[in-house]
């Protein structure tokens, strides 16, 4: 499978709060490339996202603000491309409402939610958190860094794949 896995952290509960992003690029089932990157956010923290990832306001008072970010990973971000993550309605909200903060036009891609995946093919596990189904595949987790949860769901999907084949996944995939 070809895909790209996303995931943010957010300094607050606003949806233009992103102050981090991750990119996990896959070709043929192997992590191709990675993209991480702090993003100065148009907006205050929260002490408890805080304490969730440990990003903290300066952290990022050097980093980019997301439009520059933009730039560099919007060619992941098209119709032809399905982009994964877990929990992908969270993630895609923040995208949107980031894109939407600075007047950026929004793009259409395919999109799947591990966690639906996860659902649907693990019933046996308690639950579907990310460190739940990392730990069932045997994925090492730094829970809460946008790079190793981007890499740990890319790694979900690829155990998929190779377990339950295409087909089980297909279905799966929304267009937006």
């Amino acid at each position: 499978m070809n895909f790209t896995a996303i995931d943010f952290e957010t300094a607050n509960r606003q949806t233009h709060s992103a102050c981090s992003v991750a990119l996990t690029i896959v070709r043929n089932n192997q992590i191709v490339d990675e993209y991480y990157s702090l993003i100065k956010p148009d907006t205050w923290f929260d002490a408890t996202n805080i304490r969730i990832h440990g990003i903290r306001e300066q952290d990022v008072l050097h980093s980019p603000y997301f439009p520059e970010i933009w730039e560099e990973m919007s060619s992941y971000f098209t119709a032809e491309q399905l982009v994964i993550a877990h929990n992908m309605p969270f993630d895609k909200r923040i995208l949107q409402g980031t894109l939407n903060y600075y007047g950026v036009e929004q793009p259409t891609f395919q999109t799947l939610c591990t966690v639906q995946s996860s659902r649907r093919l693990l019933k046996q596990l308690p639950n579907h958190k990310l460190n739940t189904v990392a730990a069932h595949y045997g994925i090492p987790l730094n829970h809460h860094h946008a790079l190793d949860d981007a890499r740990a769901c890319a790694k979900i999907l690829i155990n998929q794949e190779k377990e339950y084949g295409t087909k089980a996944l297909k279905s799966l995939v929304k267009y937006s």
